[in-house]
């Protein structure tokens, strides 16, 4: 229901920023960026809920497809401090994840952006009971919303929501900050 909710707030926002006539005068950013990222991060299974810190490497490149909108692609490799439990009885905590999607922006002044997002992520979760320990890849998707202000030359800092959902019934929700630049 929260992710329709999400879904639904940030198709309405982009509609109404499509249609502003200010955006005509708007550049959306465009070429080749790269980022780090660093944020909260709060896993979701088997009913129970623990947080962490998200902190990874991004990438990506845009190309406008009008005034004030372009479409891009981007790629992701993040890791979070999420563990749940006590090693020495029952744990379960977060590996590396994995993201490839695509994002539409949309310009909203000369120097912020706003954007939506969405792809494949895949994630490795370890789990160990004390004695034995397993490890398993999930695949899944991401959606997310977020925005981006540039602070000089090609240097940008942005926020982000994502929403991911895994096989099993994992799924993940994180907040996170960005600095990069484009090229």
């Amino acid at each position: 229901m929260i992710v329709k909710k999400i879904l639904f707030a940030t198709a309405a926002t982009a509609a109404v920023l499509s249609a502003t006539p200010a955006l005509a005068q708007n550049a959306a950013p465009v070429g080749p960026r790269v980022e780090a990222i660093a944020g909260y991060d709060r896993v979701k299974a088997a009913g129970e809920k623990d947080g962490g810190a998200l902190f990874g490497l991004g990438a990506g490149y845009d190309v406008a497809v009008g005034n004030g909108v372009s479409i891009g692609a981007d790629v992701e490799a993040s890791k979070s401090t999420q563990k749940e439990g006590d090693p020495d009885v029952a744990q379960v905590k977060s590996g590396r994840d994995l993201y490839a999607g695509g994002r539409l922006n949309f310009a909203v002044s000369p120097t912020a952006n706003l954007y939506v997002k969405g792809g494949y992520t895949n994630a490795k979760f370890k789990a160990t009971d004390g004695v034995i320990s397993a490890s398993d890849n999930l695949d899944g998707y991401r959606i997310g919303a977020g925005g981006q202000m540039a602070l000089s030359g090609k240097a940008y800092v942005g926020a982000e929501y994502r929403h991911s959902n895994y096989e099993h019934g994992v799924a993940r929700n994180q907040v996170a900050m960005t600095l990069g630049t484009r090229f």
